[in-house]
């Protein structure tokens, strides 16, 4: 009798305790990829992007690497997506000093140091590592197009407003003209670090050329 007591009173307790633990929440869809690419941004900024691996952004994320590879087809193109994440957010200053040639220089500058800080030597890579896949290059741009278009406008359009600038330069692709070279430095010269003369030289010779207002 003792030991029928004892048993069912260990079958009650599992029971309780079975009712009592809650079960993981299992996330799908929109959740699941938010979750992926944070993981992804993340390890990209622990490990750089020659280093990450799926399995180490699947064991961040919490996840089956299946399911990474459902979303995305390879490493490449799973973190051209995360990478906006690790693009800057909030307002940031845009450069006006009342003569365009000092905004657009100031523009660059800020642009230089990105792309020459930790951040910016993980696009280098990733950058480096698509050029055979236009789809994931595309993305790519766009994503760092509406990181800065919207500062190049807005010192552009000041500028017409003032006489400097035509205002038919006011389009995306012509804004970012400079920020464009620039971007082109490290790419096809492996550059670590832009040097001051040769922002001067993307302004003065190509962008002011550009967009200045006929006389």
């Amino acid at each position: 009798m003792s030991g029928d007591r004892d048993t069912g009173s260990a079958g009650d307790t599992s029971a309780t305790a079975a009712k009592e633990t809650p079960k993981a929440t299992r996330r799908r869809g929109a959740e699941l990829e938010q979750a992926i690419l944070q993981a992804a941004a993340e390890e990209l900024a622990a490990v750089g992007y020659q280093n990450l691996t799926m399995d180490g952004v699947a064991a961040r994320a919490g996840t089956a690497k299946n399911a990474i590879y459902r979303r995305w087809p390879n490493r490449a193109a799973l973190c051209a997506a995360a990478y906006q994440r690790m693009l800057p957010t909030g307002p940031t200053d845009i450069p006006d000093t009342g003569d365009l040639r000092s905004d657009a220089l100031a523009l660059l500058t800020r642009a230089n140091s990105r792309l020459s800080s930790p951040v910016g030597k993980i696009l280098r890579e990733l950058m480096a590592d698509i050029q055979t896949d236009p789809e994931r290059i595309s993305e790519l741009r766009e994503q760092l197009g509406h990181a800065s278009v919207g500062f190049w406008l807005t010192v552009l359009a000041r500028a017409a407003a003032r006489g400097e600038a035509d205002p038919s330069a006011l389009t995306p692709r012509v804004a970012t003209v400079a920020v464009d070279l620039l971007r082109n430095e490290y790419l096809t010269h492996g550059m670590t670090a832009v040097q001051e003369r040769v922002l001067i030289e993307i302004v003065d010779q190509v962008f002011l050329p550009l967009v200045r207002a006929p006389r």
